[in-house]
């Protein structure tokens, strides 16, 4: 057991070589370095699943080829006591025992032993017991040798603390942080219960292309490639929106897509350029019946997979308990705009362009005058300013302005403000949805203007795609759609405060770039 002859003061390099000659050692004595498979009858999941409620009584009248078993597993504690070492062997989900002695192993067995090292692999075959303090454990018949761990694992007390290490090197946080892993098992869980709530409301699955001839659907600077059999330029998809509309056109009523997509933008807390996004379409439906869709989802998925809708943020408690509150957005920078300097923003000023230039002065809102006389941006920004850091619980923000959302359908009752709604929570934007325009000439004036905002150094403005008016022109029904944000949904369902706590390989620069 070389780990134990690591001093704390041994440099990495040393156990580096420590490590590696232990591996030649074990080579010596005739084992494969790197054999093909192990015959498993069990996992350590498996073995704590089957007899970790039996006490020692209820083992011993088992019989004992009845607790045989081959169990793999890698080494996360070598202890010795006397005559006795005892290895803590692990799946990566559970940790069970492993009790060795010479006159079980042999003296290859025993050999082999004293060369491995924590984090190496090993497969036991033995017999499922209780040791006299009552841990359930595997009395060795055999040991094999699996896999050489050649760099030492963090210490178990501490784990990875360096965060950026962490991000870069997820498969060392993974062995030692059980919290890391529970991570990634509830996000997993997530979208295992959103591909489930769908289905079972009679959605249909689809996939739409990543690499695109126009990027539309959103808002956002895309990536660019080049095909080079095509000889043309793609963008990596920012939505998959307008592909699932053409699908409702097409004759699908009800569509779904967990889709990955790419933003050219920056990195924060919130926000990595590759993500994870649900979007969903219901024909003959408008947002309304989106956003209790949606609730249902979400009190549903909390209820399942965290047995309770009430989730710790920080030292805060969200509730997913529906209904969630609705929010105008004008309303929203009003009752949080109370406290400005120089008086309280009146809902009067936000009516008219001049009123919403005061208001955001006195709130320290810089206008984008590159963008022309665009009220509905400064409405936007005084809301984004004002009113989103303060909405922890579920809100359903909603009645946007129509000149900034041009793939929604305006109200019947006000061409001006368009009917969608976006649902923050924990602070941060979760979904966004609205009932979708459907006019194909009205559609064709939207991205026009959008081509013209382009054209005065917005660009996050949208291109004009031709072919997906053509596709309205052949008259899509009513339609709601939404889009939710799986990586920041895993966030509030595992209390992370950074997206990258929630990604598995967030986006990281160059080691050693200093940069």
């Amino acid at each position: 057991m070389s780990e134990e002859t690591h001093s704390p003061e041994q440099s990495l390099a040393e156990q580096v070589v420590n490590r590696r000659a232990a591996r030649e050692r074990i080579a010596a004595l005739g084992h494969p370095l790197h054999p093909n498979r192990f015959p498993a009858t069990h996992l350590v999941s498996d073995v704590v699943g089957r007899w970790g409620g039996s006490d020692s009584a209820a083992l011993e009248a088992e019989p004992e080829e009845a607790r045989r078993v081959a169990l793999p597993g890698r080494i996360l504690a070598i202890r010795k006591m006397g005559k006795a070492v005892f290895l803590d062997l692990s799946d990566g989900l559970k940790r069970v025992q492993a009790y060795v002695r010479k006159d079980g192993v042999g003296d290859g067995g025993w050999a082999l032993l004293e060369n491995l090292d924590l984090g190496d692999h090993v497969g036991v075959t033995g017999t499922v017991f209780r040791t006299r303090t009552g841990e359930l454990s595997v009395k060795a018949g055999s040991l094999v040798f699996l896999a050489k761990c050649l760099r030492p694992l963090p210490d178990k007390w501490h784990g990875l603390t360096d965060i950026e290490i962490k991000y870069r090197q997820r498969y060392v946080d993974l062995i030692v942080s059980e919290e890391t892993r529970r991570t990634f098992e509830v996000r997993a869980r997530v979208v295992s219960y959103v591909r489930r709530f769908f289905d079972a409301r009679g959605f249909l699955e689809v996939e739409t292309p990543m690499m695109q001839l126009i990027a539309g659907g959103a808002a956002a600077r895309p990536f660019i490639t080049h095909h080079n059999a095509l000889d043309v330029d793609l963008y990596l998809r920012i939505a998959p929106e307008l592909y699932l509309k053409r699908l409702v056109t097409g004759g699908f009523p009800k569509v779904y897509e967990i889709n990955r997509n790419f933003r050219n933008e920056g990195i924060s807390t919130q926000h990595n350029p590759e993500f994870t996004m649900l979007e969903f379409y219901t024909a003959y439906a408008d947002a309304r019946d989106q956003m209790a869709l949606t609730e249902e989802l979400l009190a549903g998925a909390a209820r399942e997979i965290l047995g309770t809708t009430q989730l710790p943020w920080g030292e805060e408690t969200i509730s997913f308990e529906a209904p969630f509150r609705r929010l105008s957005m004008k309303d929203a920078v009003v009752e949080y705009g109370r406290d400005v300097p120089g008086g309280p923003i009146r809902p009067d000023e936000l009516g008219s362009l001049p009123g919403l230039k005061v208001a955001a002065g006195r709130a320290g809102v810089k206008y984008l005058a590159r963008f022309g006389a665009d009220p509905g941006k400064l409405l936007a920004e005084l809301f984004e300013t004002l009113a989103e850091p303060h909405l922890l619980q579920p809100t359903f923000v909603v009645d946007y302005p129509a000149e900034i959302s041009p793939l929604a359908k305006a109200r019947p009752d006000d061409p001006k403000t368009a009917d969608r709604f976006e649902l923050f929570v924990g602070r941060m934007e979760l979904a966004n949805g609205f009932s979708e325009l459907n006019d194909p000439d009205e559609q064709a004036e939207k991205f026009r203007a959008q081509v013209a905002q382009r054209a005065k150094g917005d660009d996050e403005a949208m291109l004009y795609d031709e072919d997906y008016v053509e596709a309205l022109s052949y008259g899509m029904p009513p339609t709601a759609g939404e889009g939710v944000g799986i990586d920041r949904l895993a966030m509030l369902f595992t209390n992370s405060r950074s997206i990258r706590d929630v990604i598995l390989f967030p986006l990281m620069r160059p080691k050693g770039t200093g940069r």
